[in-house]
């Protein structure tokens, strides 16, 4: 059998998509490890468009319900699963160009086949590699301003990172923050410099530069966070009530690395008015791509979009 459309990823992307594949009746299959994404860790999620606040578990059994409850006999939803690889064939029916998909299973792997391909498998932070870190994530130490910010009002918080992002971030803090000062490893910001000049000009908004991070250090929440200046080797540790990470995502598209073109940071190039990727037949949304902004409700919005441009070129084009 080949499908209209595959879907890989459960995240809020996959899922959106999966809705309006099953309302638009597109027999599609969607693959997915889990409906666990980046979201499930979060305690309370206040961005969620329609929901005051959601916990990050509740959300993803919420995604995976709503899905199922519109599957019916169009969309195949199978769990569990890892995609090793999508490759083109030809439909040997029609002669027309088509994917291979090729999943693991057990220690070998099985086959399916699809006319389209709708990728949405979002990415991992980059961890913090310091001692605590581990220990103290979810627990004062976040990777989601939007998302934890105001748990934070009238607190001294840390961000760590010297990209956009963290400059975004820090902004974002100093609206409820008491202080937020930047922590950057190097002695130059990647941010641009409009943008470091614009956030650092902000009174509750300092800096550190040739900051190491060593140790993240509390009793049952953050409490502190110790440095090393790489530039003095002299450590400091200094209070904190809570500590952002912004040190870039990774995305989750090696299986796709020799079907689609790929930014230097494994991102995945697409049209932003369509999400078409630079490969014919196959679309991205979410964090796996190259877009600018990345959070849930901008994942499933993309997502949506691609549905709606996959089903004009099945039917309409």
């Amino acid at each position: 059998m080949i499908y209209d459309l595959t879907i890989i990823g459960g995240g809020p992307a996959g899922v959106g998509a999966g809705v309006y594949a099953s309302r638009k009746r597109l027999k599609t299959l969607f693959l997915t490890e889990s409906f666990n994404g980046q979201s499930v860790v979060s305690d309370g999620i206040e961005n969620w468009i329609g929901t005051i606040k959601i916990s990050g578990a509740d959300l993803c059994k919420n995604l995976e319900a709503h899905l199922r409850a519109y599957a019916a006999d169009v969309v195949d939803i199978k769990t569990g699963i890892w995609v090793k690889s999508v490759s083109k064939i030809q439909d040997p029916d029609t002669n027309a160009e088509a994917f291979k998909i090729t999943v693991a299973k057990g220690n070998g792997e099985e086959s399916y086949f699809s006319k389209t391909v709708l990728i949405t498998t979002g990415s991992v932070r980059r961890k913090l590699e310091a001692k605590g870190a581990e220990e103290f994530d979810n627990k004062g130490l976040t990777y989601c301003a939007t998302c934890d910010g105001p748990l934070f009002d009238g607190k001294d918080v840390f961000v760590v990172g010297g990209g956009n992002a963290a400059f975004e971030s820090a902004a974002q803090l100093a609206a409820y923050c008491k202080s937020v000062t930047i922590l950057n490893r190097s002695d130059r910001f990647r941010a641009d410099p409009v943008t470091v000049e614009k956030v650092l000009a902000k009174p509750n908004i300092s800096s550190v530069q040739n900051a190491q991070i060593v140790e993240v250090k509390g009793d049952k929440f953050v409490n502190a966070i110790v440095y090393k200046k790489t530039d003095t080797n002299e450590t400091v540790e200094r209070l904190a009530d809570g500590i952002f990470v912004e040190i870039g995502l990774i995305p989750n598209t090696n299986f796709v690395k020799d079907i689609v073109e790929l930014d230097s940071f494994g991102k995945i190039y697409v049209d932003p008015r369509t999400q078409k990727t630079r490969t014919h037949g196959i679309w991205a949304a979410g964090d796996c791509t190259d877009g600018i902004y990345h959070q849930n409700n901008i994942a499933t919005g993309d997502a949506v979009k691609a549905l709606e441009d996959i089903y004009a070129e099945l039917h309409t084009k």
